[in-house]
This record gives C-alpha cells, sequence and structure tokens, in this order.
C-alpha cells in the first residue's frame, strides 16, 4: 500500500440498563476470556476521533501498560479509585507496584463503545469510553469528544466511601515530550474545563507519518452537578494517593517541559458514598480541538465540525446537553448493528468487524472545504503517512459505501479535483494528495514529475471502480459528470494498457514490481466496465457499448492467460504460482458479470489448500497476507461454510497475534506476526461481506438523510 519507501517503519514502534443490571448483580458482565468465539483485541480502542486524536489500551488489562497513542508512542490517561482508604489502579501503569491494580473482571467492545468492568473490595467500577460515531449524522461524527462514564455500586451491599481519579498527562497536547506546555481553566456553560496545549502553536507545521499532534488543545470537561474537584497540577496524583483529595490551586509557573515533569497533569476526583445497591454515575469529556485541521492545495481547512463557526465552548456545551440522548442512540446502534453482522457473517465476523469500526473513522481528518461541503482525508498510518491515498480509499470504501456513500464521495472529490488541475498531466490516476495532514500534491514515487514508481492501472482502475459504485448507491451520477474529462483518460489508458500490465506497482507494493500481473488486470477489465456503467448512467449509450465489449473480450482473454491446471496464476508469465484475486469481488458487487463462475469457484477450492494457521497468504511468494484482501476473497464465496473456512483462521490470529498494536493489515499467516501497517483505515474494506448483502446494506444506507 504505496510504502516502498517506509517499510523499516514496522520497527517503530450495552446500553445503560445492561450496565445498570451488571452493577445490582442482575447476571455477569459479559466477560472477554479466550472461549471458542470470544476475541481478545490485539488493542482496544478508548478514544478515537482521528490520526491525532487517537488513544487504545494494547495489553490484555487496562492496567497493563499506560495507554498509547495509536503509534505506540505513551499518551497516558491514568485512573485511580479509593475504596474505603485504600487506593486501587483502574487504568494505565502509573504509579506502579505501589498502588495494586484493581481486578478486571471483562472488556467488552462494540462499535460506539469500549465497557471495562472491575472489582475490588465490595466495589463494581465500570468504565465506558464512548465515541458517538455515527455515519448517518456528520455533526456527531465530525464533533471531536468522548465520553468517559463511571458506573459505581456496592457488590456487598454494604456501605462504602469511594473516590474516583482521572489524571490526563500533558502529553496529551505534544509531538514529543520535550516540548513546552502550558494549561488554564475555563467555564462553559454548567462543564468547568482544564485545558492543556503547546507553548508555540505550530498550526499546520509539521507533516509525516509517525507524529502527534502539537497545536490546539487537549480539554477534559467535567459537569457541575457531578461535585468533582478539579486541579492542573503537577502534584495531583501523589497527593490523591496520600489522602484522596488534590491541590486546592492550580500550578502558575509555566510554560513547562512535559518530560522534565513540571508540566501540569489536568486531574479531576468525584466523593462517591455507596449505600447498599445504589448505583452512582459520574462522566467526563474528553476533547481535542484546533483551529485548522488540514491544507488543501495551500488553503487551510477547518474541522467540518467548525463549518458555520461554533466555538470550542458551544462544542462541549452541545455536547454535554445531549450526552443523554446520544448515549441512548449509541446503545440502540451498536446493538442493531452487532446482530445484523452476526446475521450475515457469524460471530467472529461481527467480531472483527466491530473492532474495525471505530478504526476506520479514526485514520481520517474531517474538514470542511471552503463552501461548507465535507471533505474526508484519509492518513496512511505507519506506511509513509500519506494523505488521500487512492489505493487506500479503495480496499476502506466498503464501509462507506454500506454506512453512508456521501462520506465516500468526501473522500473522492479533493482527489478529482487534484486531477484536473493542469499541475497534474498524466493520462492517469493520481496516487496521493501529500503527505497529512498537508494535501498540497502528490509526493509518492515520481510526484509531479516523472511516471517513476507510479502506478497507473491500480490508481485508475479504483477510481473508476468507486465512481461506479458511488453512483449506483447514490442513484445519480452527478461526481462523475462534472469529472468526466478525467475519467475518459483514465478509461483510455486502461483499454490500452490494463489487459497484459507492464512491469509496475500495484496497491501491493511492498512485494515490489511485477509484470502480467493478473490480479492487477482484473482491476483493469472492472475499470472498464465500470467506466461503461458511469456513460450508462450519464446517457452516453454508445461510448457505454463500446467500453462494455471491450471489457468482456479482455475478460474472456484473461481466462486463457491466466489459467494454470486448477487454479490462476499470479502473473501471466509466470506459470506455477497463484495469487489472492481479492479485485473480482467487484464483479458480483456491480453485477458487471465479466468472468465465469467457475473462475471464482477455481479459486476459492484452491486457496482452502492453501490457509495457514493464521490465515491465506497473498501469493505464494511469501507467507505474509493483508487482512482487507483475505475478507475479499473470502466474500467471493456464496457459501456460508466456506465463507467460515477463511474466517475462523483469521479470527484465530486476532485472538493470538502477540503484535499488540491496533488491527494490522500485513501480517505473517504462520506466526501471526506483524510485518508492518496498523491502525488504518483499509479495514473498513471488512465489511466487503456486509456490502454484499443488497438488502441489508440498503437498510443502513437509508437511515442516512438524503
Amino acid at each position: 500500500m504505496s510504502c516502498i519507501e517506509s517499510l523499516s517503519i514496522k520497527n517503530m514502534r450495552s446500553n445503560a440498563l445492561l450496565i445498570s443490571l451488571i452493577l445490582l448483580g442482575a447476571f455477569p458482565a459479559p466477560s472477554h476470556a479466550q472461549n471458542g468465539n470470544e476475541l481478545r483485541p490485539p488493542a482496544v480502542p478508548l478514544v478515537t476521533y482521528d490520526p491525532y486524536f487517537s488513544i487504545w489500551s494494547m495489553a490484555d488489562n487496562l492496567t497493563g501498560q499506560n495507554t498509547k497513542h495509536w503509534t505506540g508512542t505513551e499518551q497516558p490517561l491514568a485512573g485511580l479509585i479509593r475504596i474505603d482508604g485504600a487506593t486501587y489502579r483502574y487504568m494505565g501503569a502509573r504509579p506502579g507496584r505501589s498502588v495494586p491494580a484493581m481486578h478486571q473482571v471483562s472488556l467488552s467492545v462494540t462499535p460506539t463503545h469500549t465497557i471495562y468492568t472491575f472489582e475490588e473490595s465490595g466495589v463494581r467500577l465500570i468504565l465506558t469510553f464512548f465515541t458517538p460515531a455515527f455515519p448517518d449524522d456528520l455533526d456527531l461524527l465530525s464533533r471531536p469528544v468522548t465520553y468517559l462514564t463511571w458506573n459505581v455500586a456496592a457488590t456487598d451491599a454494604k456501605r462504602h466511601d469511594v473516590s474516583i481519579y482521572l489524571d490526563a498527562d500533558p502529553v496529551l497536547a505534544v509531538n514529543t515530550a520535550d516540548q513546552q506546555v502550558v494549561w488554564s481553566r475555563a467555564r462553559a456553560g454548567s462543564l468547568t474545563v482544564l485545558n492543556a496545549g503547546s507553548r508555540d502553536q505550530r498550526v499546520l507545521g509539521t507533516s509525516g507519518d509517525n507524529l502527534r499532534i502539537d497545536w490546539g488543545y487537549f480539554r477534559l470537561a467535567v459537569p457541575d452537578s457531578d461535585q468533582a474537584s478539579l486541579a492542573n497540577s503537577a502534584e495531583s496524583m501523589s497527593l490523591f494517593i496520600k489522602s484522596g483529595s488534590l491541590p486546592g490551586s492550580d500550578d502558575l509557573e509555566m510554560p513547562q517541559e512535559v518530560a522534565r515533569g513540571g508540566a501540569a497533569h489536568l486531574a479531576v476526583a468525584f466523593p462517591i458514598t455507596l449505600d447498599g445497591s445504589q448505583s452512582v454515575s459520574r462522566h467526563v469529556l474528553l476533547a481535542y480541538t484546533e483551529r485548522y485541521s488540514i491544507e488543501y492545495l495551500n488553503r487551510k481547512l477547518r474541522p467540518y465540525w467548525q463549518r458555520n463557526g461554533q466555538t470550542p465552548e458551544e462544542m462541549l456545551v452541545a455536547a454535554e446537553t445531549q450526552y443523554g440522548a446520544i448515549e441512548q442512540r449509541g446503545n440502540q446502534f451498536d446493538s442493531e448493528l452487532t446482530q445484523d453482522l452476526e446475521r450475515i457473517g457469524g460471530k467472529p465476523y461481527a467480531q472483527l468487524a466491530t473492532l474495525a469500526y471505530r478504526q476506520t473513522f479514526a485514520a481520517h481528518g474531517f474538514a470542511a472545504d471552503l463552501d461548507g461541503a465535507p471533505m474526508l482525508f484519509p492518513k496512511e498510518n505507519f506506511c509513509n503517512g500519506c494523505i488521500s491515498t487512492v489505493d487506500v480509499l479503495y480496499p476502506s470504501a466498503p464501509f462507506f459505501l454500506f454506512f453512508s456513500p456521501a462520506l465516500l464521495e468526501a473522500q473522492l472529490k479533493p482527489v478529482l479535483e487534484y486531477s484536473a488541475l493542469p499541475r497534474w498531466k498524466w493520462p492517469f490516476a493520481p496516487h496521493d494528495l501529500g503527505t497529512y495532514p498537508l494535501a498540497d500534491g502528490q509526493v509518492y514515487g515520481g510526484g509531479e514529475r516523472t511516471e517513476e514508481d507510479q502506478m497507473p492501472v491500480e490508481e485508475s482502475g479504483n477510481m473508476l471502480i468507486l465512481l461506479a459504485a458511488l453512483g449506483r448507491e447514490q442513484g445519480n451520477w452527478h461526481l462523475s459528470q462534472h469529472y468526466w474529462p478525467q475519467l475518459a483518460k483514465w478509461a483510455e489508458y486502461l483499454r490500452a494498457k490494463g489487459l497484459d500490465p507492464e512491469n509496475q506497482l500495484s496497491t501491493d507494493d511492498f512485494a515490489g514490481h511485477l509484470a502480467h500481473n493478473a490480479n492487477l488486470s482484473i482491476k483493469a477489465i472492472e475499470g472498464l466496465a465500470a467506466y461503461a456503467e458511469i456513460a450508462r448512467g450519464l446517457g452516453k449509450s454508445n461510448i457505454a457499448k463500446d467500453y462494455s465489449n471491450a471489457a468482456k473480450d479482455m475478460a474472456a482473454k484473461w481466462v486463457q492467460m491466466a489459467i494454470d491446471g486448477d487454479h490462476y496464476k499470479l502473473a501471466f508469465d509466470k506459470p506455477g504460482t497463484w495469487s489472492q484475486k481479492y479485485n473480482l469481488v467487484w464483479d458480483q458487487l456491480l453485477g458487471l458479470n465479466l468472468f465465469p463462475a467457475r473462475v471464482r469457484e477455481t479459486e476459492l477450492s484452491f486457496y482452502a489448500q492453501h490457509l495457514n494457521q493464521y490465515g491465506l497468504p497473498l501469493d505464494n511468494r511469501a507467507d505474509y497476507t493483508k487482512l482487507d484482501w483475505e475478507l475479499w476473497t473470502a466474500t467471493l464465496s456464496q457459501n456460508p461454510e466456506q465463507f467460515n473456512a477463511f474466517m475462523t483462521p483469521i479470527f484465530k490470529w486476532l485472538s493470538e497475534t502477540p503484535s499488540r498494536v491496533p488491527l494490522t493489515d500485513w501480517y505473517d499467516t504462520k506466526n501471526g506476526k506483524q510485518i508492518g501497517f496498523q491502525a488504518r483505515s483499509v479495514v473498513g474494506g471488512l465489511y466487503i461481506k456486509a456490502l454484499a448483502d443488497q438488502q441489508l446494506a440498503k437498510k443502513w444506507r437509508d437511515r442516512v438523510p438524503r
């Protein structure tokens, strides 16, 4: 996935009623123990908004390590609880063995919630992270807020004096701990807001891959009604451990370098008295706001939630006011989506897709164009940091086609606008728009200068297939109509070069250049048929007929060129080789019917003989695979048992991989270890199975206001 230059980067490295019933002991909390279909996530999503505001737990227990940014850099959110004078940790490894860890009973991950249950000394604590990432509500989707909620109850029907403590390290607001930070306290409606940010505020001042944001402000917002104590102080944690209280005043000596220990931590403590079976709930808002989030073609774009001039204060007040209704909506959303995913793919598939849900959104920057139109920019995490990479848009597209095609349009439009400029002089589609968060022009391969290391067939086929899929799902072809001259150039290129591709890169560029690539040829052929579909939708019947016939002729030739006994070759000139023909899935999804059913059936039968412990290799050259392509290949099957045969080793890998990172999409099928990549949006491709169920996809798309 566009990562030749940076492979070494791999070495960097439920609803409210349910919660109440759990608290009251009506039935046991859900367990994540390893028994059959229960998943042990490689990493657990906590705060998931965009490539900068993205905090995870990368251990079995929330107290096993400090919480981390998706890159693996520590961004500690620490949690302590005092129960009748004794202090325990419920989140993070600080301050170490001097404070014992609370016993973690269970972990549950749903599409929008992560729920931990703890028990200690007669008290049960349920800790919930809730990010209301609803694809049918762009205002909520773009709002940079995660709710953190504590539900506490006695398990022994006795009285307990409890105090809950949360500590946010100021490193959350900077790229590295050697930077200077400042902090403040403010009011927003009924909220007290603690803030931390870098001293220098270099807005959009850095770009790259293994980076955190160092402009804008991390905000901890606490409702007045919860009678909390708050402090901006470096001494808060030690004082809470000692006495259960917080400093009476905020630290004033700033700026301070985080690494030197003098920078204030943002801290809040809630005193609670439990009596019998009483359940008590408290919550805070975790947010990150910045003035500008993306630079696109040298113009600075504001976050989408700010498109109408809403201030951070107004945004936080709205988030707090709507908390109860949003929480109820999130529980209903989670329950309905989980049931649907289980019904069409089984429980292991549902759990895999659930784990991919928030990660897919969190790998994007969500900005507003100058006219307020939504623009969604994916970041190629732990690859080369490119922004709006076309062969990242392609694998993640099933997620957006399933939930909200308008969000796919918000990703494609910036690429189309760029490709229509005179500066893009090539007859094929671009690879990227720059390096995140600066979308100022292609940087990969030859950039705008040469054709060297470009992906001409790959990206042209990707764009045409996605535009055809988008037009079908939206029921109109306005985007293709506006950029028709570009599409025509790409189709001409594929017609001339696509059947038997020259020695060039494909999306799996980590495998190197390959001539006569059979799977890439499928993409070109389907791209031409997709172009014909677009032309037909626009009333260009002669063009549609011409390109449809060309695609059919090429598909027939492909079958003869690729056949190799009981399977089809990796490359036309390499007998005895094989590869996953995952691109074939669009032949079904778009109803193109270019390739005989026997091609899919032959390949699936062959693949079944080459499954390893943790999945199906990408091709015969190595034992590694791509998670997204595995699901595309499995979705070629119309047989649930055959689909499950591919799904079973993948689920086993999820629960056993030694690589504790947000979902990687590139791993070894024999030892389960990550090869590279993590936290990328391409895991949205796992929703290809859901997208293939036309009735289900229509149900979820219809939820989006038109």
